[in-house]
């Protein structure tokens, strides 16, 4: 029970690594969940998965400023505080070399992977100084630490989430708010069957089957190891971890 009465705020809450994060966050005692999603599909669905009277959905979206701002003032005014933040909100955008990428795609991928992550974090920031400090995840991605051919803009944004993590680090320290990143290698979720498709359409299988011979743990990483992990870093086991980058990627990095 790690994380008996704190609250946590989930963007990206009703999407794979989202859920099962909220869903172990729960097990572990957390007083309050808020689930933040663009997709009110989405929400209601994780409304039945998880039937917890504990858990806030807002559909929101991250890049929209006046939004964010709603979605933080909700989370103090009805669950009491924000203990952490799990800005976990992403888009992948398309797969085509930087040449023929459509600019609109460009603009979206970065609105909502990176400055959802900016907004989340000057939003949250003032509420979680109030209350004594706390934790914030941000997820990232092996993406953010290497490059890959054809998909620039979901590139480009994870890096940019590095950024964005330390000089959190920094601005956050002083009132006792730590920030870290994570960055998983491919997740056996929709987000990947979208990239598999899009880099070979109509032989999804045969990317994945490729990508999983370049992790040596020879899996693709599941929800949940991504949840675990969000886990650590939210609760008081990393009390003294701040602007670290955490891989978790089965080896693929190496």
């Amino acid at each position: 029970m790690i994380l008996k009465n704190k609250v946590a705020l989930i963007t990206g809450g009703a999407g794979g690594i989202g859920l099962a994060t909220a869903k172990l966050f729960l097990e572990e005692g957390a007083k309050g969940v808020a689930i933040v999603d663009f997709s009110e599909e989405n929400l209601k669905m994780a409304e039945e998965t998880l039937g917890s009277e504990k858990v806030l959905y807002i559909q929101a979206d991250v890049s929209k400023a006046e939004e964010v701002k709603n979605y933080t003032n909700k989370v103090k005014a009805e669950l009491g505080k924000i203990d952490v933040l799990f800005l976990n909100a992403g888009m992948e955008g398309v797969v085509k070399p930087m040449e023929h990428y459509p600019e609109e795609t460009f603009d979206q991928v970065m609105a909502v992977n990176v400055k959802g992550v900016w907004l989340g974090m000057k939003y949250a920031f003032p509420i979680m100084k109030s209350d004594g400090g706390g934790s914030v995840v941000i997820t990232s991605s092996v993406a953010g630490l290497r490059g890959t051919a054809q998909v620039s803009a979901y590139v480009g944004s994870k890096h940019a989430t590095i950024g964005l993590m330390r000089v959190g680090a920094l601005e956050g320290a002083p009132d006792k708010i730590r920030v870290n990143s994570i960055h998983p290698s491919p997740v056996d979720n929709r987000m990947m069957r979208s990239l598999e498709d899009g880099f070979a359409p109509g032989m999804g299988d045969t990317v994945k089957e490729n990508f999983t011979k370049m992790i040596p743990l020879g899996r693709y990483a599941a929800n949940e190891d991504i949840a675990d992990l969000a886990l650590f870093l939210a609760s008081d086991k990393s009390k003294f971890i701040t602007g670290a980058t955490y891989v978790i990627d089965g080896g693929f990095t190496v």
